[in-house]
């Protein structure tokens, strides 16, 4: 079992401990609802170094990433992200990622930890095409730190004053140096709260965790687990691989046509793409049942004559509007707003209805 740099300090923190990608990962400290609220309304400190981490460089670096991925990295700038995805030649998705363009022959990824060996080999697999592209994973050198809340920038602020941060554009990134190294820090989250995530050596981690804790105490700030992470992704619909997403789901069958750019001329599985744009079957949706009883994955979804229509992807009890809350990947003629449905759990079916997502309104970074 692997360790992040920070393990110590979590462990110190008395947080529960799990095994989650090949890592030993907090999964809550004062518990998931505490820290789920703590994100929503002030500031939550995660440990993300779990995280796969890549370069790709070259001087054909950025014609590689764009056969390799779905969205059009054509149009990104210097110092820019972009959320996208890797297929399998039949549609499946391999990943999802992150591509942060550094400059035109140097690219960094940030892709799922449970997928990192898979996504190496995948991305490895592809470089004879592309005389003079390489990769390199630093994965196992690098700690990534996500900073969340509606009071996450100005704590930043705290710890890097009159860097500008303030004025980092969603999914913009810059360079800084701190403790003696250069970090990254990016504006883009998971929680749909405003912060940022940033990237540094494995040195650098504890001591900047501990100036960000220290800096927004008076604010709030707590350590948040995994099991946070979830609920609050969950609450604005963010896809999770093995979940909303995985090697037997395409794209437009999971709400993520916005990052399948089918006017490219090339990438990997873009017929597959098309043709279920012709003849779409399923969906993904978000939904909520009556009561109080917590759908999860797996469970079956079934239609006002208990047919079965499909199967939960995510469920939870949402913190947020304390009601249970889910995805589910359903029949298309299922997925418009209001539809009733069915979710059966232990047997007995529990009413409930399709709700748009995100679930709630939160200040997207």
């Amino acid at each position: 079992m692997k360790k992040t740099a920070l393990y110590s300090w979590h462990e110190r923190a008395g947080a529960k401990i799990i095994d989650f990608g090949g890592y030993l990962m907090p999964v809550q400290y004062a518990g998931i609802i505490a820290e789920h609220r703590a994100v929503r309304e002030a500031a939550g400190l995660f440990d993300v170094s779990h995280m796969g981490n890549f370069y790709v460089r070259g001087a054909r670096a950025g014609e590689f990433l764009q056969y390799l991925t779905t969205n059009d990295l054509a149009k990104v700038s210097n110092g820019q992200a972009q959320y996208t995805l890797m297929l399998y030649p039949d549609g499946g998705i391999v990943d999802d990622l992150i591509v942060y363009k550094i400059d035109a022959e140097n690219y960094f990824l940030i892709v799922n930890a449970s997928n990192c060996e898979k996504d190496f080999e995948w991305i490895g697999s592809h470089l004879r095409d592309f005389d003079g592209v390489t990769l390199e994973d630093r994965t196992d050198t690098l700690s990534l730190i996500a900073l969340q809340g509606p009071k996450a920038m100005e704590i930043l602020e705290r710890v890097f004053p009159g860097a500008g941060l303030g004025k980092l554009g969603s999914f913009r990134f810059m360079t800084l140096p701190y403790d003696g190294a250069e970090i990254m820090i990016a504006r883009t989250g998971y929680t749909g709260e405003e912060g940022v995530e940033i990237c540094l050596p494995n040195e650098q981690a504890l001591p900047l965790w501990s100036a960000l804790m220290d800096a927004g105490a008076d604010d709030g700030i707590k350590p948040i687990g995994l099991g946070a992470r979830d609920t609050l992704r969950l609450e604005m619909g963010y896809s999770l691989y093995g979940h909303e997403i995985d090697r037997n789901v395409n794209p437009l069958e999971a709400r993520l046509k916005w990052v399948v750019r089918m006017q490219k001329s090339n990438f990997i599985g873009k017929q597959a793409c098309q043709q279920v744009e012709i003849d779409r079957r399923r969906g993904v949706v978000g939904f909520v049942l009556e009561g109080r009883a917590i759908p999860r994955q797996g469970f079956r979804v079934l239609n006002s004559d208990h047919q079965e229509i499909g199967q939960v992807c995510s469920g939870t009890m949402s913190p947020t509007l304390q009601e249970p809350i889910g995805t589910a990947s359903v029949l298309v003629e299922y997925t418009g707003t209001g539809t009733a449905l069915f979710v059966e759990i232990r047997g007995v079916p529990h009413p409930g209805s399709v709700r748009p997502l995100p679930f709630v309104n939160a200040e997207r970074p």
